[in-house]
């Protein structure tokens, strides 16, 4: 066969679609305990979902019946995809988290792969409330959203004792409604600098019976980013800053007490599993695993790229998802991962 025709061919089954670019630092598993070994398998593979997005963020799996799909944003891109195993990426939600139409003073600034500078003014965290309804951190907008079943928007809060929300970031909800929420300083052009701001500080706010409530501040080198609880929902881990990832005690009324550092690390996304173990996007390219009794087992260490413009891998947030909760979903700026483990994860929504 002329070799041209048998290029053309190639290109025609795609298998130059999946190629992936020469890796400066592959993927690995760093096992720090053997412990490690009952979570994920050393052969584990990172399979890529997704590339060439603006800055992932928030992704959270819904389950429908025996098959279920993978939201997540595209904070650069001001959207909400749809991943499915069954079809086409899809945009799933438009203006995410920025309704308004000014984007030359809305959104805070940022550099992504290649240096190219872009703009936060897309939605961040995203849940599901006990009913299945979608629950949207809209930062720019300075607001948190439910997403009704015929698509309308519910404001559930954008305001504290009459002041706007800086930049809600990453939310979670519990099982009786109450929903817990990081605001930051990014969803402002200028960010802490910005004219707009109301709150002097940077917080994690409790949602309940059309109450917000203030559960904690911290100066904005230390703001509050990733949330998530433990499985009995009798904790609430919050990451902070990047030096610390601190763990409350949940109190009977949804409110918080007697905080403790969990992890000398904290930085942004962080989810936990069936079994307890607590998993943090830490240092931007790396995954730590860490017992509930705060033990690190291991690293998932994401790839590098070195081709130019250089991608942004930079590991942002993390969901569990498909319908045995085994497998981990990761958002990484530039990039979509997914990767099997041996234990389920906490899944928001409707547990059936």
């Amino acid at each position: 066969m002329p070799k041209f025709l048998l290029f053309i061919l190639t290109l025609a089954s795609g298998s130059f679609a999946r190629a992936q670019p020469p890796a400066e630092r592959p993927f690995k598993i760093i096992k720090l305990d053997p412990a490690l070994d009952d979570i994920v398998s050393p052969d584990a593979t990172l399979e890529t979902l997704g590339d060439h997005f603006g800055l992932t963020e928030g992704p959270v799996w819904v389950q429908r019946g025996g098959d279920g799909y993978l939201l997540f944003s595209d904070n650069a891109g001001n959207e909400i995809y749809k991943w499915s195993p069954h079809a086409p990426l899809s945009v799933f939600l438009p203006k995410s988290g920025y309704t308004g139409n000014d984007v030359l003073n809305a959104g805070a600034q940022t550099v992504t792969g290649g240096g190219v500078a872009i703009l936060l003014i897309g939605s961040n965290g995203l849940t599901l409330d006990p009913l299945g309804r979608l629950i949207i951190t809209a930062m720019t907008d300075r607001s948190v959203v439910r997403l009704e079943k015929d698509g309308t928007r519910t404001m559930l809060a954008d305001r504290y004792q009459g002041k706007r929300f800086n930049g809600p970031n990453d939310i979670v909800a519990k099982s009786d409604g109450a929903i817990y929420f990081t605001d930051t300083v990014w969803g402002m052009r200028g960010a802490e600098k910005s004219p707009d701001r109301e709150l002097p500080y940077s917080g994690f706010f409790l949602i309940k019976d059309g109450k917000v409530t203030l559960l904690g501040e911290e100066k904005d080198s230390d703001t509050p980013n990733g949330i998530a609880l433990s499985p009995d929902e009798k904790h609430l881990y919050v990451t902070a800053g990047l030096s610390k990832t601190m763990r409350y005690d949940v109190l009977p009324d949804d409110t918080v007490a007697n905080p403790v550092k969990f992890l000398d690390a904290g930085i942004d996304g962080i989810k936990v599993d069936r079994k307890g173990n607590v998993y943090s996007t830490v240092r931007g390219s790396e995954i730590w695993i860490t017992s509930p009794e705060g033990k690190r087992l291991g690293v998932l260490q994401m790839p590098q790229i070195t081709t130019e413009p250089r991608p942004r891998i930079v590991a942002t947030n993390l969901a569990f998802g498909d319908a045995d909760s085994r497998t981990l979903y990761i958002t990484a700026c530039t990039h979509l991962f997914r990767i099997r483990l041996k234990v389920a994860g906490i899944r928001p929504g409707p547990q059936r």
